[in-house]
Parts: C-alpha cells; sequence; structure tokens
C-alpha cells in the first residue's frame, strides 16, 4: 500500500516521535550539569556529552539490522524500553562511570528509534509526498528538542539536574504507549517483509552510493553538527552571558523549526537540488560571516540566517537516503547512511574546537564554510540532474495535483 497523505501518518509515527525526542532534548542540556553534581572535572562533563552523538554512532548500523529483523514497530517499542532503563540509570546513578552508561545507552536508542521511523516512511509514502514526510519528520525531531529543554527546566527547581533523565523516562513511556495503542499503520506488513537481506550484502552491492553521494552526506552532516558548537563558543568568545547565548540559540532554532514544511513542499514539486544547495550556501555564507560580528544584533542576525538556512534543509538528508535505498534491504541500507549522517554532525564540531585549540577560533569556521562549498559540489556532481518530482507527466498520471493533500 502506498500513503499518499500525511495525516493517517500522525498517531503511529509523528507523535511518538515527538514524544520520544522531547525526552532526548531534556536530557541534553543536564549532561554537564549532572555530571558535575557527581564530581566530575569539567573535562569529563564536556566528554561526556559527546556520548550521546557517540552512541547514535555505535548504534546507527545495527538499528538497522534490528529494524529489518523484527520489524519497525517492535523496534521502536524494544527502543523506548531500553531509553527508559537508560535514562533511570542516569537519572538515579551515583557514579559518574554508572551516568556514563546511562548516556552512552540513551544515545543509542535514539538512533534505533528514529531509524525505524524513517524506514517505515521510506517503504510507504509515494515518492511524490516523500519529500514532505521526511522533513516533517524533521521538524518533529526539531520541535521535541526545542521543547525539551524548557520542559526540563521547569521541573529543575524540584527535581535538580536529574530532572531532564526523569523527563526523558516518562517521554519513553508516553512514545512506547502510543505506539502500542495506535492502529496499524497503512502499509506496516508489507514494508517490514522487504528487509530479509545481510548488512553485507546491502554495503557490497550499494558501496558506489556509499562512495559518492556518502560524501556529500558526510559533508552536510558536519556542516549542520558545526552550527551547534560555533554559536555558543562564539558567543563565549565575545563575552556574552547564559542568558543572551541561550536566546540567540533559541531565536535561530525557533526560525529553523518553521522551515521545515516549506522545504519539504519544495522538494517534492522541484526536485532536492532546490532545497540541499541553497542550504549549504547559506549555512556556509553564515559560518564565514559569524567571525565578523562583534554585536549582539550581528550575532542574532547571523544565527537566524544559519536556523533558516538548517531549517530549508529539513529531512534533506533522510530523503535523499529514501530515494537511493533498494527495495530489499531497506533499513539496513538507511542504517549504514545514517553512520555516515552522525559521524559528519559529530565532526564538524571537532573542526571548529580543533581551529579555537589551535589559537583561532575563526579559522574552525572558515574550515566548515569550505566544507559547505564541497558539499555543494558534491551535491551537483552525484545527485540526479532529472526528478521525477518535479515531472508533470508523472505527476498527473500517479493521480496527485500539484496542491495534492497532506
Amino acid at each position: 500500500m502506498t500513503v499518499t497523505s500525511l495525516r493517517p501518518l500522525f498517531p503511529g509515527v509523528y507523535l511518538p516521535s515527538l514524544l520520544f525526542e522531547i525526552g532526548i532534548g531534556a536530557a541534553i542540556p543536564m549532561v554537564v550539569v549532572r555530571a558535575s553534581d557527581l564530581g566530575a572535572s569539567i573535562a569529563v562533563a564536556g566528554f561526556l556529552t559527546a556520548l550521546l552523538p557517540i552512541g547514535k554512532i555505535l548504534a546507527d548500523v545495527p538499528a538497522g539490522a534490528i529494524a529489518a529483523r523484527i520489524g519497525d514497530r517492535s523496534t521502536m517499542i524494544l527502543a523506548s524500553g531500553i531509553a527508559i532503563v537508560a535514562a533511570a540509570v542516569a537519572g538515579a546513578a551515583n557514579s559518574v562511570v554508572l551516568f556514563a552508561a546511562g548516556v552512552l545507552v540513551l544515545g543509542m536508542t535514539d538512533a534505533v528509534y528514529q531509524l525505524a521511523r524513517q524506514s517505515y516512511l521510506t517503504g510507504v509514502v509515494h515518492p511524490l509526498r516523500r519529500a514532505r514526510a521526511m522533513s516533517t519528520l524533521g521538524g518533529v525531531h526539531r520541535i521535541g528538542l526545542f521543547i525539551g529543554p524548557f520542559v526540563a527546566a521547569a521541573i529543575a527547581p524540584w527535581a535538580g539536574a536529574a530532572g531532564g533523565f526523569w523527563v526523558a523516562m516518562a517521554a519513553s513511556i508516553g512514545a512506547a504507549a502510543v505506539v502500542v495503542l495506535a492502529p496499524a499503520l497503512p502499509g506496516e506488513a508489507a514494508a517490514a517483509a522487504a528487509n530479509r537481506v545481510s548488512m553485507w550484502q546491502v554495503l557490497r552491492t550499494n558501496k558506489s552510493i556509499y562512495a559518492t553521494l556518502g560524501v556529500a552526506v558526510i559533508g552536510i552532516g558536519a556542516v549542520r553538527g558545526a552550527r551547534q558548537g560555533a554559536l555558543p563558543l562564539w558567543t563565549e568568545h565575545l563575552g556574552y552571558d547564559a542568558s543572551a547565548t541561550a536566546l540567540i540559540f533559541g531565536i535561530s532554532g525557533a526560525i529553523d523549526m518553521a522551515m521545515f514544511y516549506p522545504a519539504g513542499k519544495v522538494m517534492d514539486a522541484f526536485g532536492r537540488l532546490w532545497v540541499a544547495i541553497p542550504s549549504m550556501l547559506i549555512m556556509g555564507a553564515a559560518m564565514l560571516a559569524l567571525p565578523l560580528t562583534t554585536s549582539f544584533a550581528s550575532v542574532t542576525a547571523v544565527a537566524l540566517i544559519l536556523g533558516f538556512g538548517n531549517g530549508i534543509g529539513s529531512g534533506i538528508l533522510m530523503t535523499l537516503a529514501a530515494d537511493a535505498a533498494p527495495e530489499g534491504g531497506r533499513s539496513q541500507f538507511l542504517g549504514i547512511w545514517r553512520l555516515f549522517a552522525d559521524a559528519g554532525n559529530s565532526g564538524g564540531p571537532l573542526i571548529v574546537a580543533g581551529g579555537a585549540a589551535l589559537g583561532s577560533l575563526a579559522a574552525g569556521m572558515i574550515a566548515i564554510g569550505v566544507v559547505s562549498v564541497g558539499s555543494v559540489a558534491a551535491l551537483g556532481a552525484w545527485v540526479p540532474r532529472w526528478s521525477v518530482h518535479a515531472n508533470a507527466r508523472t505527476r498527473a498520471g500517479a493521480g496527485i495535483s500539484r496542491r495534492g493533500s497532506t
């Protein structure tokens, strides 16, 4: 069964994803505070913040294999169950080592959960609605990560830093309950049946895609990841306090969230490059401009541009993955693809931090600007020029109007 409307997908796909990401968003800002409460040094606390993305990287490929074996719905329930335990361990831990284990496993469950929803959407959503489905999933993730810290902050006066992990535990329980109670999703059984292929066979069959378009995936991930570190590092360099930094970051995040659905509509109507290339060019230019800012107004303006550039690229990596994914071994293919994206996402902040360690934060940001140009070149070289998503006859033959249903 092919899905042409996103409405039936909200209860079983988007709502549990939103709940789960609220939990992750609540945990992220509390990692350093909780680690410090347990006696960790600043250096160790900083390392612990990297355990969430490290957990995602470690779990990307296994997540594909798990989803292929037990199905997307069961994978979501399994990930939620493990996340409940991991969040409880992190919240109740009385040692840094136990806390670190909880944080690492929580990051791993995030990768498994996201992979399951992406795999399902790839299998059932009509190609002419695919970008909107993926950009909406990306938007839901952004909204959850945006809401989560506010929920954690609201209960912090009573629960302390551990409260962020109690929120993550409650959100995981809620996500699991929604998945269990939601009616069967359209085409779910057929989507699960297409995955009986070994991981090695998928890697070998698609090695040319990973060796070409995979380069663009790493570059896009690096530029996006660098944004998360560059803004707070630069505001710290300018001497702004935490509230000013949070305000700038929040404004940037707000415009980022607002762009996810328009991004999907543009990709479906005109093709992937109409979003992918402008997103990278805008973010690259903003990264190059950030070292030139010296006032609150100028930093905020560049932060808005960064948020806009990232927002219009919402869902692009998931959409490109869905376009390239084979019918057989889809979950395994997406797991390897996510490994490329998450590796880039983790490497971006390291490039910026490397520049700072060498004595020039601006040099790190300039390097990211260069990476964005390289990503544009890779996209231009390896994303197909012709797209069924921009072909009027294909659209008419599919019985879907340009306006279409959502």
